[in-house]
């Protein structure tokens, strides 16, 4: 791939793809963390001359217009962040963009793409559209980079020049770093939910780490397939099969919790113990106290640590201390020298949320994107940026 640093970018036409998917209430943005994502990139093409036109997609309006999904209160927090005033054309292709386009010397934010069905559809029509309003394109929009759409794949075809942002950048050389060559010990840390989700993951990075350290509600499904008790526990029953072939492929590597905080419902209310085993009718929301010191050591004598998924039900703050401790152990590890990385969207969320953002090495914007990426999966939009 060429660099964004490698182009002469004064007086040219940048379209820049981001991804400005923020969370709306009452017209309102209620976390700005995607915009801010990307305003090094932003700063930089305006600060060496380029004429920057910015386009993004915002919820899922299925090929409609909706008044609710428009991007007009991005363009309002964009211009607040970067002190420039931003100009929102209420379209993304079509004479009134071009028209709009023209001669402008501030920013420009189109309209949301996926007001039209053409762009989830990676449409050739559409992709050649949005590659005529510019004279280079760049891909800062790693949450979609595994998404085969018309401003993230098919645009390539079209325009010749084509380099990633500098998130985009960033989250290649980390994702790949972790997932193709890390340094060594390496330990890995995966909750969430489903073990479905991660399967991949796991089968790429299992043979790459020294250690593996599951939590969240994916670890109940292997302590099934190990056959402890779960209780009332979230339960894949079609992966209990598969849980127990990693398990035994994985010998010594793999650890799972070997005790709980459970509930006997979900809620703050909830009347909580901590147990080894989980009984009849009680639901596993946490890792528990010794589960928490084993994997804490593990992660601060390790020289890379990978965490994608929380341990716990961090939402609700009695359930949210094994995932406050993994976080801690992190920044632990950080600081002592080693390289510390996340992913998800959960585990980003939990991170804010405890004020330790700055304590990680990168923390990955992209959900799916960022797992494909770990399983070792090509994503069409970093190799549509390939020459």
């Amino acid at each position: 791939m060429l660099s964004l640093r490698q182009l002469e970018l004064k007086g040219r036409r940048v379209l820049l793809r981001v991804d400005f998917n923020v969370p709306l209430k009452d017209g309102k943005i209620t976390d700005d963390t995607r915009i801010r994502s990307s305003i090094e990139t932003i700063n930089y093409i305006l600060d060496k001359g380029g004429r920057l036109i910015i386009i993004s997609h915002l919820g899922r309006p299925k090929g409609k217009k909706a008044k609710e999904m428009s991007l007009m209160p991005v363009a309002e927090q964009l211009s607040s962040l970067i002190h420039r005033p931003v100009k929102f054309i209420p379209d993304s292709i079509g004479r009134e963009v071009e028209q709009g386009i023209a001669g402008c010397e501030e920013v420009v934010l189109l309209e949301n793409l996926r007001f039209y069905k053409e762009e989830e559809e990676n449409e050739k029509g559409f992709a050649e559209s949005l590659a005529r309003l510019a004279d280079v394109y760049v891909n800062d929009a790693f949450a979609t980079a595994h998404r085969a759409h018309a401003s993230t794949e098919g645009i390539t075809d079209y325009i010749k020049i084509k380099v990633p942002g500098f998130l985009m950048e960033n989250e290649i050389k980390w994702l790949k770093k972790v997932s193709q060559s890390p340094s060594h010990p390496y330990v890995v840390v995966l909750g969430g939910v489903k073990v479905s989700t991660k399967m991949d993951v796991i089968d790429n990075l299992l043979p790459k780490c020294d250690r593996l350290l599951i939590g969240g509600g994916m670890s109940y499904t292997f302590l099934c397939s190990a056959g402890q008790r779960i209780g009332n526990s979230i339960l894949e029953e079609d992966k209990i099969d598969i849980a127990k072939k990693i398990l035994d492929k994985a010998e010594d590597k793999l650890m799972l919790p070997s005790d709980h905080i459970v509930a006997d419902r979900i809620g703050q209310d909830a009347e909580v113990r901590t147990v080894k085993e989980i009984p009849e009718a009680w639901i596993g929301v946490d890792i528990g106290p010794n589960t928490i010191n084993s994997y804490k050591r593990e992660i601060e004598s390790a020289n890379m640590v990978l965490w994608n998924g929380p341990p716990g039900i961090f939402e609700i703050e009695r359930f949210s201390n094994g995932t406050e401790e993994i976080a801690l152990a992190m920044k632990r590890a950080k600081e002592r020298g080693a390289v510390v990385i996340a992913g998800g969207g959960d585990t980003a969320s939990a991170i804010n949320k405890l004020g330790l953002k700055d304590s990680f090495t990168h923390i990955s914007t992209g959900g799916g994107a960022s797992l494909e990426l770990l399983a070792g999966k090509k994503l069409p939009g970093i190799v549509a940026l390939e020459m």
